[in-house]
């Protein structure tokens, strides 16, 4: 059995994913009261907690860190310190607590957008840095020179949910990085695994049903923005749909992102359920929480089955 912490722990899918290869959740920390509600009546310990007052002294040993740290732009004053570069910022208190507890692993998860922050320069600090703590990735060491060569690399690292039979198209960026200088990661293909909406889908949604003026407000901005030429406003899907939009954390708002068909009916939003199956969730998963919290707990996680892929690819 290996250790692992889950930091910005959200609801815990990497604690479920981690836990079906075998490992044991040794600390995790997390702010928003709301999930850490979700967290601790799914694995009886509670998260709560922020990571700027953390000690890494205090954070037990572990095999493998976990984080789905928030990206934020660095400095372009420096941008040659490694370590030094991130201070102010969340990525170093991760960074902090990887310089004290060396774990053999981290699995670190962000949008896609990372690697075009700062035009290339935030992904290549948070490269550096780990290449300065003493890990590798599967960029090269003359790769961290340039911005733009690291972030070629770094597309290799953006996985797609519905490649590992989720019907959800949701893109995301994992940093793979290890110690062991004989080790060399490689990044898991796609399952191959048909989707399909109807699969995750509940019998009856329809509690869920738009209200009136909600899909009439939606019907408005969507002529409105095709008239400017804009490709924004409400997108629909049924059974058949092969994969879904992303789920976003303002998904409670309208649901815009993702509207289900009901014939002869107003569209609805996904089931509480349903949007925890769209995120590889097991079905005994409790939702403790307001519909509201419980939308944006699950707009703002790991898909457990690519989290579950990612880090297999370790042992």
């Amino acid at each position: 059995m290996f250790k692992f912490i889950d930091l910005f722990a959200g609801i815990g899918g990497f604690h479920v994913a981690l836990s079906a290869l075998g490992g044991e959740c040794v600390y995790a920390c997390e702010i928003d009261k709301f999930a850490c509600r979700t967290y601790e009546a799914n694995f009886g310990m509670n998260p709560m907690g922020d990571i700027t007052t953390v000690r890494p002294e205090d954070v037990p040993d572990h095999d493998v860190l976990t984080a789905g740290f928030p990206c934020q732009p660095f400095s372009h004053g420096g941008l040659r310190k490694g370590f030094d570069d991130t201070r102010g910022t969340l990525f170093y208190n991760v960074a902090d607590i990887l310089r004290v507890k060396k774990p053999r692993f981290a699995v670190l998860e962000n949008v896609r957008g990372l690697l075009s922050n700062n035009k290339g320069d935030t992904f290549l600090t948070i490269l550096r840095t780990l290449r300065e703590l003493g890990y590798k990735t599967i960029v090269p060491d003359e790769a961290l020179e340039d911005a733009a060569q690291a972030v070629e690399y770094g597309y290799r690292m953006l996985m797609n949910s519905k490649d590992f039979g989720i019907p959800q198209s949701r893109i995301r960026l994992y940093i793979v990085a290890w110690r062991d200088e004989d080790f060399e990661y490689e990044y898991p293909s796609p399952s191959g695994l048909p989707t399909r909406l109807g699969d995750i889908l509940e019998e009856d949604g329809s509690a869920f049903t738009l209200t009136p003026r909600t899909w009439e407000w939606l019907q408005e901005h969507k002529k409105k923005c095709r008239g400017q030429g804009k490709g924004f406003g409400y997108s629909l899907f049924d059974e058949d749909s092969e994969y879904t939009n992303t789920i976003s954390a303002r998904y409670w708002k309208d649901g815009a992102e993702i509207l289900i068909r009901q014939e002869g009916d107003i569209p609805r939003k996904l089931t509480l359920r349903e949007a925890a199956r769209l995120q590889g969730f097991p079905e005994e998963f409790i939702l403790p929480c307001s519909k509201t919290q419980t939308y944006k707990q699950f707009g703002n996680a790991v898909t457990v089955n690519v989290a579950q892929a990612v880090c297999a690819n370790l042992f």
